[in-house]
């Protein structure tokens, strides 16, 4: 099952950018700080957070390709999350020099 609309993205070097909610046991177990570390692997920029409700939302950019791998990631999460669902929206880039957690 593709991520991406069809028909969008062809350039899979272009810059893009989406936001993600990720649900399940997200918050207590590093998962901000191993989003951080797999998205500097990645060199994707954003910010990832917690949100009020458990679960942890994310922002990132970077080319299409990069954002598949923490796509990927994201779905399983750091050792001992449980990833239960995943929803991601595909937004445009706004220029995030870093990825960090943000408050």
């Amino acid at each position: 099952m593709p991520c991406w609309p069809q028909g969008k993205l062809v350039n899979k070097q272009a810059k893009t950018a989406f936001y993600a909610r990720v649900k399940g046991k997200v918050q207590g177990v590093g998962f901000r700080y191993s989003a951080i570390r797999e998205a500097d692997s990645l060199i994707i920029k954003g910010w990832v957070r917690n949100a009020a409700n458990g679960d942890v939302e994310v922002w990132a950019e970077g080319p299409k390709e990069k954002l598949e791998l923490f796509l990927k990631w994201l779905r399983r999460g750091p050792q001992f999350s449980r990833v239960d669902s995943l929803e991601v929206d595909e937004r445009e880039p706004q220029g995030y020099r870093n990825f960090d957690v943000m408050h």
